[in-house]
C-alpha cells in the first residue's frame, strides 16, 4: 500500500471540520430532526466515508431495486447550510439513487458541526456498512487518535469488546501487500489474525507467500505459527542449559564425577560462580542408601 493511499484510507475528521460552519441563522426550507425529502443535487459526500471502494456490479444491482422499490431506509445528513447537506451515513444508496435516476432522496436530517457528531459518522459506518477489515482498523485507528477515546471506550461505542478491537488495530502493523490482500479479501480476516500473532516481519511474509501459494486453511496457519513458536522455545532451553553449566566453578565437574564414580549413582552437583549450591545423591531403595552412607 503506498504512502498515498495510506494517507487517503488513513484521512481524519479535520477533513470534516474544515469549512464545516452550520449557517443556522438561514431560513430552512426543510425542518431538523425528521425525515423529508431532499433534491439529491444538495447531498455532498462525506470526505469522512471509511468506505474507499464501491463494488459496480453491486451498485447497479442496488440502482435496479430502487428503481422498482424505491428508498427503503432513509440516509442521515447533516445540514450545512441553506438546502445544503452531508452525507453521515448512506453513500451507497446516495450512489445508487443516482445511477436510478433520482432527483429527490429521503433523509434524517440533523444539525451539526462539532467532533461528537464527526464520531458519530464513522461510527454509524463501522456499523452498517460491509466495511473490509482494513477500512474498520482504519476506522478505529481514527476513532482512537481523532476522538480521544480509549479501546476500551471504543469498544463500547461500537459493541466490540476489547480483544477484537485490538485484534483489528494490531492488522495495521502488518506490512503493507498483507494489509492489501486483507483489504481485498485475498485472505480472510482469521488468516490475519493467526499472522500476526508472528512478530518477526520475515516470517511474515514468509507464511503469507505459503499461505497464497499452498491455499492454506485458517487451521493450517494457525498450526505452522504455533509450530513455530515451539521451535524458538526449545531454541532457548538448550542455551540457558549451556550457560548454568558454564557458569558452574573451576573443579565441580571433576568432584562430581568422582563421587559418581565412588558411590557408583549419577551425583549431581548445582553451584554458582561463587561455589554455593547444592549435592543431589540418588538411591534405589532404603538398602541402597545404607550401602551410600556406609561409603560416605
Amino acid at each position: 500500500m503506498s504512502k498515498q493511499q495510506r494517507n487517503a484510507l488513513g484521512r481524519g475528521l479535520s477533513a470534516l471540520l474544515e469549512n464545516a460552519s452550520t449557517d443556522i441563522t438561514a431560513t430552512e426550507s426543510k425542518p431538523l430532526h425528521s425525515i423529508s425529502e431532499i433534491l439529491i443535487s444538495q447531498v455532498q459526500a462525506n470526505p469522512f466515508q471509511p468506505r474507499e471502494e464501491f463494488d459496480d456490479v453491486a451498485l447497479n444491482e442496488l440502482a435496479d431495486s430502487i428503481r422498482v422499490h424505491g428508498i427503503i431506509q432513509p440516509i442521515t445528513v447533516r445540514k450545512l447550510g441553506y438546502d445544503s447537506y452531508q452525507i453521515i451515513s448512506g453513500e451507497r444508496r446516495t450512489r445508487a439513487s443516482r445511477l436510478a435516476g433520482l432527483t429527490t432522496i429521503p433523509a434524517f436530517i440533523r444539525l451539526a458541526d462539532d467532533q461528537g457528531m464527526l464520531e458519530m459518522a464513522l461510527i454509524e459506518n463501522i456499523q452498517r456498512e460491509e466495511l473490509n477489515a482494513m477500512e474498520i482498523a482504519f476506522s478505529y485507528k481514527r476513532l482512537l487518535d481523532e476522538c480521544s477515546l480509549n479501546q476500551e471506550q471504543l469498544g463500547d461505542r461500537v459493541g466490540k469488546n476489547r480483544s477484537t478491537v485490538n485484534n483489528y488495530l494490531r492488522l495495521l502493523k502488518l506490512p503493507d501487500n498483507i494489509q492489501v490482500a486483507i483489504r481485498d479479501g485475498q485472505i480472510s480476516m482469521g488468516h490475519a489474525r493467526a499472522i500476526i500473532n508472528i512478530d518477526n516481519q520475515d516470517e511474515q511474509q514468509y507464511l503469507f507467500s505459503k499461505m497464497m501459494e499452498d491455499g492454506l486453511s485458517v487451521r493450517d496457519v494457525e498450526n505452522l505459527v504455533r509450530a513455530a513458536h515451539e521451535r524458538k522455545e526449545e531454541d532457548i532451553k538448550p542455551a540457558a542449559s549451556v550457560k548454568k553449566k558454564a557458569n558452574m566453578p573451576d573443579g565441580f565437574s571433576d568432584f562430581q564425577k568422582t563421587l559418581s564414580g565412588k558411590l557408583n549413582v549419577k551425583v549431581k552437583i548445582k553451584a554458582d560462580e561463587r561455589g554455593r549450591g547444592m549435592l543431589s545423591i540418588p538411591f534405589k531403595s532404603q538398602q541402597d542408601l545404607k550401602r551410600i552412607i556406609d561409603l560416605l
